[in-house]
């Protein structure tokens, strides 16, 4: 197996990553594993991993066969973007292996459990959308208009006096920069 080792640490925790590798290099060589690249990352899990990213690529290219990290946490900046990453690896036939946690995705046991983890991301998603959808029903209640601000409705003097001065539809919306149907829809509910 060719293996790509990952270590990732924040700015402020760089002594781990000695460790990191020396753990992630002596699991590969438990499991007589090739390692063919050994990736460091530093910085914080919300930034842009480029090099997180290129190692992604290669294993879109077959370039490794397996993907070994610390932690779970070292790779995914949330849950579901370590079940998108995994459902990708086991698609494409990447094995990945967590040694904190002891997840190894080469095994059927470590798929099993990767499974688990996506029916509990799923479950964090359907949470999280109950919550929102609950805080815009309170909201409603409490009379706070939600979407977009009627920026068309705002300019309906505007749109009335260009009408009166003989400008059409499609100029008037060009000028005020509105859509040609709100235009329209102001003009219909005009009262005078």
């Amino acid at each position: 197996m060719r293996v790509a080792i990952y270590a990732r640490v924040s700015k402020s925790d760089q002594q781990t990553l000695p460790l990191q590798i020396n753990q992630l290099s002596n699991y590969a060589d438990n499991r007589n594993w090739k390692i063919v690249k050994v990736v460091k990352e530093i910085g914080s899990a919300v930034r842009k991993r480029p090099k997180r990213e290129e190692l992604i690529k290669q294993a879109r290219c077959h370039e490794i066969d397996v993907i070994i990290v610390w932690k779970l946490d070292r790779w995914g900046r949330s849950v579901s973007d370590l079940i998108s990453s995994l459902n990708e690896f086991k698609e494409i036939g990447i094995g990945f292996v967590s040694i904190t946690e002891a997840l190894d995705l080469t095994t059927s046991a470590g798929r099993a459990m990767a499974g688990l983890l996506a029916i509990f991301a799923e479950f964090e998603r359907d949470l999280l959308r109950e919550r929102v959808c609950a805080g815009l029903e309170q909201a409603k209640k409490k009379g706070v208009r939600l979407g977009r601000p009627p920026v068309a409705m705002a300019k309906a003097n505007q749109v009335k006096k260009l009408f009166k001065k003989n400008f059409s539809k499609s100029e008037i919306a060009r000028r005020l920069g509105i859509d040609r149907r709100s235009v329209r829809r102001i003009l219909e509910n005009q009262t005078d």
